[in-house]
């Protein structure tokens, strides 16, 4: 199943399309492109579905997708398990 998920940015690389970001998933560290999400700052949140930021969510509406997952028991999709 393909999801887009919540994560934390971390910090930040590059301009325009080529800015990316590292984004922690519970501790699990990717690195994403911020091409779609030019306004995203260090310590936001933001929805990433196949490596692209797509938008910014507030922290209480990350924290409330990922109880969902782990409610469904998808969350060692998320961690590579």
């Amino acid at each position: 199943m393909c999801l887009a998920v919540p994560g934390k940015l971390i910090s930040i690389e590059g301009e325009d399309i080529h800015r990316t970001g590292r984004v922690s998933f519970g501790g699990v560290v990717k690195e994403v492109s911020l091409a779609y999400v030019p306004e995203a700052q260090i310590g936001e949140y933001v929805i990433v579905h196949v490596g692209f930021a797509l938008s910014t969510v507030d922290e209480v509406e990350a924290q409330r997708v990922f109880d969902y997952l782990e409610e469904m028991g998808d969350l060692g999709e998320l961690y590579g398990g």
